[in-house]
């Protein structure tokens, strides 16, 4: 005899049922086969910071100048046409000499052999420069191993490098040359307003290694602490129209790390900064 309509769905629903939780159960154990879901323990507790000596009176001024802002027009240096890439390196480093004279001029400044050495650059022997573009990173930065750094010989002003670090579309100038008879290097970064060349980053310190990342300055400074350096970074800031320091970190060198002989400009509240430029290392004239 035939089912009836009224019992086959009845008998379908039931083996359909049985089906599903067949399937469930192979689904069950195939989870518990593979690796399901664990407990993995208590989590520990969010804490808040805890504010140690609340009762301190708030600070109304920083204790020591680090030069957080550096924004200086560079007089006597022109800027052909606008376009910074027609500036002389040379034309700048000298400019900034004669800006500062008890910093380079005369036996008894602590830079005087920056100076002398100045003579040794010519006048019309371009310094090397390399265009890092604006898309590349760090890597942009690396010098060659037959690229001279120099003009010439005993020239102590390293060639310079151009990257879009404003955000405007037109290069800046990464310059940097020698504080002699020390080991310290001066970095500066230039950029043109209104035609006219202005410094907006200036720092001194015993550098490691300096790079382009992105839109940002990178100094490494070896550390007194034996496998560890300083980076620091300079970033752009529209309002303060200067690159700002706005990250200085205590790491572990890549290659294995401070000599201990080296010397940083971390700041001290009983050093005073140079005078040679507001962001200039307080440290000493030589690691």
């Amino acid at each position: 005899m035939l089912p009836s309509r009224r019992g086959r769905p009845a008998r379908v629903t039931a083996f359909a049922a049985l089906l599903l939780v067949t399937a469930a159960a192979g689904a069950l154990a195939g989870c518990g086969d593979t690796g399901g879901l664990r407990d993995a323990g208590a989590t520990a507790a969010a804490r808040s910071p805890a504010r140690l000596w609340p009762g301190l009176p708030p600070a109304s001024s920083p204790a020591y100048d680090i030069g957080e802002v550096e924004h200086a027009r560079v007089e006597g240096v022109a800027v052909p046409g606008g376009d910074i890439r027609g500036v002389d390196p040379v034309a700048a480093v000298r400019a900034e000499i004669a800006a500062h004279p008890d910093d380079y001029a005369g036996t008894g400044a602590r830079y005087h052999e920056t100076s002398a050495r100045m003579a040794d650059c010519g006048t019309d022997d371009p310094v090397n420069t390399e265009d890092t573009g604006d898309a590349g990173h760090a890597a942009d930065t690396e010098n060659t191993e037959d690229t001279e750094d120099t003009a010439r010989d005993g020239c102590p002003v390293l060639r310079p490098y151009y990257r879009d670090l404003t955000g405007d579309g037109r290069p800046e100038m990464a310059l940097g040359f020698r504080l002699l008879p020390g080991r310290l290097t001066a970095v500066r970064v230039y950029t043109v307003e209104k035609d006219r060349l202005v410094r907006v980053m200036s720092y001194d310190d015993a550098v490691s290694a300096v790079e382009l990342a992105g839109r940002a300055v990178v100094v490494r400074s070896p550390s007194e602490v034996a496998g560890y350096e300083y980076r620091l970074q300079w970033t752009w800031d529209a309002d303060q129209r200067a690159m700002l320091l706005t990250s200085d970190e205590m790491l572990r060198a890549d290659d294995g790390g401070g000599d201990g002989d080296g010397h940083t400009g971390r700041p001290s509240p009983s050093a005073s900064p140079s005078s040679s430029s507001s962001a200039s290392s307080p440290s000493g004239d030589a690691p």
